[in-house]
């Protein structure tokens, strides 16, 4: 294996000869360093992620990332790699930190879903545990919040007015349509009554702010996890990876999401399993991100705390939808079997955090 990849897991394995196949008619030697197609290609799959699957493929000294939906059925316009494709090739040229997408294909003849191919970014990620360069270190701690905040600003500094970011979004309505779209992704996962998340549905909707008066593009899953660090200056951000929930719209989606991964209200241990690693000293506390990126980006957050309750929420739908999958037995992986404890912890943090404002 390659550092941060495994073996495929059991049953997540794919047409290997068809995708070598497929590959070799779509590149050249010398169109991505290294690349030799009469190597043979070698797999791996990044173990991380409870959604999408991907995986490491190698031909001589080149690596590529390969990227599909889930197995088994999924939500209506979820998990759409023709889409997340699309906002990669977009944002690579104007935010560098996006990585270089290669191949698009839709032809369910070859692997049976659509896929694309994008370039393989090294480096650390920061997950259940620190990675060496960060464990004992509060001063690499801080700047390495101070990093991801900084990213998120000037992720939402980037001209969205022209072609293509442009073409890719309609800003106007866009809190709207994910209030009610995350209440209908809810209504269709519901295995049982949890009172929280349906008092939330209607929370969310009877307290909607207006529209963003400058829209920006939204990452729509930012936190800590989803960016890779250089090992050697671990507080420098080197990519920033899963742009599935792309969009024009209100950049305060994507401060509330990584509020709600950051340290919880009331300390860790809480068993929504969100808690990470930032209650550790160095690391920025909530009220200090908050007020950075207020100052880097200069918006207004008076309304933070309803966009922290709405991540809460759609955190809590995604998981759901997992945990429905996994009941319905269109799949097996035994890490979604506790999802569902998940999501009535998650829906107390939103109500928490709602009944504060």
């Amino acid at each position: 294996m390659h550092g941060d990849t495994r073996e495929v897991r059991r049953g997540e394995g794919l047409d290997w000869p068809a995708l070598a196949a497929y590959l070799r008619w779509h590149l050249a030697d010398g169109d991505i360093p290294g690349l030799r197609l009469d190597a043979e290609m070698e797999v791996s799959q990044f173990p991380g992620g409870h959604s999408n699957l991907t995986y490491l493929v190698r031909f001589g000294g080149a690596e590529l990332v390969v990227r599909r939906p889930p197995l088994g059925p999924v939500p209506p316009r979820a998990h759409d790699m023709a889409r997340e494709f699309r906002w990669l090739s977009a944002l690579h040229p104007v935010f560098p930190l996006v990585p270089r997408p290669y191949l698009l294909c839709e032809d369910l003849s070859v692997l049976g879903c659509v896929f694309y191919v994008m370039e393989r970014r090294r480096g650390i990620v920061v997950r259940g545990e620190e990675p060496l360069p960060l464990a004992g270190h509060p001063d690499v701690r801080r700047r390495l919040s101070e990093a991801v905040v900084d990213t998120l600003a000037e992720l939402h500094r980037v001209d969205v007015t022209t072609a293509p970011l442009a073409d890719l979004g309609k800003p106007i309505g866009f809190l709207d349509r994910q209030v009610r779209g995350w209440r209908e992704r809810w209504e269709r996962s519901k295995l049982d009554e949890v009172a929280a998340m349906d008092s939330m549905a209607l929370w969310l909707a009877a307290h909607q702010p207006p529209d963003a008066l400058d829209p920006a593009v939204v990452h729509g899953d930012f936190k800590i996890d989803n960016v890779l660090l250089d090992p050697l200056q671990p507080a420098r951000l080197v990519a920033v990876f899963d742009w599935e929930m792309a969009a024009l719209g209100d950049p305060l989606i994507d401060l509330g999401i990584l509020l709600a991964y950051w340290t919880p209200l009331d300390g860790a241990g809480e068993p929504d399993a969100l808690t990470g690693v930032t209650g550790r000293e160095g690391y920025l506390n909530r009220e200090q991100l908050i007020d950075r990126y207020a100052a880097v980006s200069g918006r207004d957050l008076s309304d933070i705390a309803y966009f922290e309750a709405f991540a809460l929420f759609k955190i809590a739908v995604v998981i759901q939808q997992i945990y429905y999958r996994f009941r319905r037995g269109q799949t097996d992986d035994p890490r979604f079997a506790g999802l569902g404890e998940r999501v009535v912890a998650l829906a107390a943090r939103a109500e928490q955090l709602a009944n504060q404002k």
